[in-house]
Order: structure tokens, then sequence, then C-alpha cells
């Protein structure tokens, strides 16, 4: 399913200009706040009608300023997570989520359970949304969009107004939200964490402009794209496959250019994770390096060199995938880095974001 969206609106002094596709998958609109990022969502639900441009999704009109046409919110198909639950709160978590089907004339007992089940909720079902936690209630809020049978899932910062610990929780299950159920999501941060482990693309918003825009794979590793997202946030993601559990409590992964060794991974042999590798956690060797306690090592050839402020961002070819370095100028020139030389990255710090497995995010220092 793909979402086309091409929009101009004016707010007092402030322009929102935004044209890009969503394709499948989880696409992040991210960028600091007051770039536009939910005031587009609010024109795909149909809460806000632009200025001027056209909306569709899989060729399905939403609204369009030439022609006049402009579907309602209720016409359109599209499940709202928004920052704060908004639970009924004189309903029950059941009455709450059976209010999605309801809805949506939905009447799926199999599909009421599965959902609960995949969201871990069924020991709530009783209790109304103030006894609940915040990480609960953002859970049942999920439950309740999907049960309404969307089209489309919109997903406004739905952690922000969470403690660390309630991301922790509830991230694990926006991660099987995004690989069991198929369902398209539009899904607003400014946490770059957040959406290096659930976007499958990205859409960089700055001042309503979009600057960027593509898979989150080359979004996250482009030099281009660093001032957008923060230079302590620069990294890359690469993907890697499960292929034995050690007897020493390790994990052996096999990524395309080499293996990399991670503390125990729950999850089963030949299974695909995503390996996230901040720019800050990569050392560059011109040679395999002998006595050094790091065990992931990976050859890899630059690819081109970009300066910042406060030292050089190098991309680096590993196997066709992209690893990014931070290192500082004079280590660059001592290296006499350049395109196409061979090098080693050296790997201090791996996070871990699950791709078709259910896992809890882990972060493995390798020296």
């Amino acid at each position: 399913m793909m979402l086309s969206v091409s929009i101009r609106h004016q707010f007092p002094g402030f322009t929102l200009d935004a044209t890009f596709e969503a394709p499948p998958g989880v696409t992040a609109l991210f960028g600091r706040s007051g770039s536009g990022k939910t005031s587009i969502v609010n024109a795909v639900a149909g809460l806000m009608r632009p200025d001027a441009g056209r909306i569709e999704v899989d060729g399905r009109l939403l609204s369009d300023s030439e022609s006049g046409h402009f579907l309602p919110p209720h016409r359109r198909g599209m499940g709202y997570v928004f920052q704060e639950a908004r639970l009924f709160p004189h309903l029950t978590v059941r009455q709450n989520l059976l209010y999605g089907g309801w809805f949506s004339g939905r009447r799926d007992r199999a599909g009421f359970a599965r959902i609960v089940e995949m969201l871990g909720i069924g020991q709530l079902l009783n209790r109304r949304p103030l006894a609940l936690s915040g990480g609960e209630r953002q859970r049942v809020a999920l439950g309740r969009a999907i049960l309404s049978n969307p089209r489309l899932l919109l997903m406004d910062e739905p952690l922000a107004a969470l403690d660390e610990a309630r991301k922790a929780e509830i991230l694990p299950y926006l991660e099987r939200l995004r690989d069991e159920t198929g369902l398209p999501i539009l899904y607003v941060s400014h946490a770059p964490a957040e959406i290096a482990r659930l976007a499958s693309s990205i859409v960089l918003l700055e001042a309503g402009q979009v600057i960027a825009a593509g898979p989150a794979t080359r979004i996250l590793s482009d030099p281009a794209t660093v001032p957008a997202l923060g230079l302590r946030e620069a990294g890359a993601i690469i993907t890697a496959r499960v292929e034995a559990h050690e007897a020493d409590g390790l994990t052996r992964l096999g990524t395309s250019s080499g293996t990399v060794f991670l503390p125990r991974i729950d999850a089963e042999p030949q299974s695909t994770l995503r390996l996230r590798i901040l720019a800050q956690d990569v050392m560059i060797a011109l040679e395999r390096p002998a006595g050094i306690s790091a065990l992931n090592l990976l050859p890899a050839v630059v690819r081109d060199l970009t300066e910042t402020e406060s030292g050089m961002l190098v991309r680096l070819d590993a196997g066709g995938e992209t690893i990014l370095a931070r290192i500082t100028r004079r280590s660059a020139y001592a290296l006499a880095l350049e395109p196409g030389k061979p090098v080693y990255a050296i790997l201090k710090a791996v996070s871990v974001a699950p791709g078709s497995v259910g896992n809890m995010k882990r972060h493995f220092h390798s020296t």
C-alpha cells in the first residue's frame, strides 16, 4: 500500500510544503518540534484540510484541492494513536477495545484474541483506564486503533509522554505490530533511536519542508542528513542473520561483510536482525588489529569522507552495506583515508533492533 502526499498549507508565520511517498512498512516522519509532522498526519487523517494539494492511498483519493474533493475522517479508514491514549475512562479495557471493532462494523473474535495476545493486555481487560500505567494505556490505545480495521495506522509520537522505562516496555509491542499485522504505519517522532529501531523508511522535515526521504538504511547513514538527525545519533543500520548460539554465551551473527558476536540473543538460528551501529562507536584501522579485545572487526572500503565542525564522518562500504564512522580530522589525515581505500571497521558497541523476531533491544560493548 502506497501513501502519496503533496500538500501546502499556510499557518501564521509558518508554511507547510511537503511532498513524499510512504511505501508499505513503517514510514517515520522525523524532525524537530514545529517542523510540520503532526500537521501532515492530521491532513492524512482528515482532521486538517490543506490549502492546496492532493493525498491518496493506493489510488484512493482522500483529498484534492483542485477538484474540491475532501473525504471526511470517518470515511478514510484511518487508525489514529495520539501522544495521550485518549481512552474512554468510563469503559473497561475490553469495552474500549470492542469500541474499535464496533466503529468499523467488525465482529472478529479470533482477531480480537490475536490483538489482545500480541499486545500483552489479556490481564487488563476488566480494568478501567485510570487503573493502568502509561505504557498499558498506550497498548490499549494501539489495540483499539488496530481493531477498527484501518487501511493505514497513524501514530503521533505515541511514546513522547512516557518515561524511559515505559518506552522500553512498549517498543517490543510496536515491533510485533510492525512485523505481525502488515499494517502500513505513518509514525511521527523526534527520537532517532525510535526511528532507527522501527522505521523502514524515513521522511526528514525541517521548517515545513521535506529535506530528505527514502529507506531508513540510507537516510540514517547519509552524512548529508546528520545535521537534522544530530551528530550523536549519526550511524547506520545493517542486516544480520543469527548463525549459532556459542557455548561461551555469545551469539554468532553473519553479515554481508563478516561475523559479529553479541551476548546471547533470544532468537532462533536463521532469524534476521537489524544492527544499529552509531558512528561514534566505530574505529578505523588500516590492517586487521592483533592483540585487541574487540571481537567485531569487519573489512570495509572507504566510500567517502565528509568534514564536520568537530571532525570527520567516514562512510564505509562493508559488503554492500553502509557503516558510518566519526573520527577526528587528525586521524583521517594520519591514516591517509580516501575513497577506495581498504580498511577495517572496529565496532565498539552494537544495538540490536529486531527485524523479523520480537527481541528486546540489546546493547553490546565489544572492548
